[in-house]
């Protein structure tokens, strides 16, 4: 025995597919193979994060006296996480800042990744 389906089914079976691949889509992350695009992305986002409201409430609640400059090397690995990241130079003295600062980066994942095999190493300056 066949069953048979309403097209008002089917139209609203068709709909959450395409939804699904729209949502699945979308969420893909952009590959980047050239090192000033990585550069750029790699900027871009660092600066984001240092003024996001996640950031700035830890920071504020635990090191509201800490300003200054940072400059920094940071490997981007495939997956688009930060590899390492290495204090190069700085007018900040607060070591626990820098521990803080460098848990708080190992833990990002950028909005991109790199193709296998793939490592970038940029060298930021942050302005806090």
């Amino acid at each position: 025995m066949k069953m048979k389906t309403s097209p008002i089914f089917k139209f609203t079976f068709c709909i959450l597919l395409l939804t699904a691949s729209f949502t699945s889509f979308a969420q893909q992350k952009k590959t980047l193979t050239d090192e000033e695009q990585v550069q750029e992305a790699v900027s871009q986002e660092i600066e984001t994060v240092f003024k996001s409201k996640d950031f700035l409430k830890i920071k504020d609640k635990k090191f509201a006296d800490v300003t200054g400059y940072i400059v920094t090397d940071i490997s981007v690995v495939k997956n688009g996480k930060i590899a390492t990241f290495f204090k190069v130079d700085s007018d900040i003295k607060n070591n626990d800042f820098f521990e803080f600062l460098s848990d708080y980066l190992l833990d990002y994942k950028f909005n991109f990744k790199l193709p296998k095999q793939q490592k970038y190493k940029i060298r930021q300056t942050i302005q806090l």
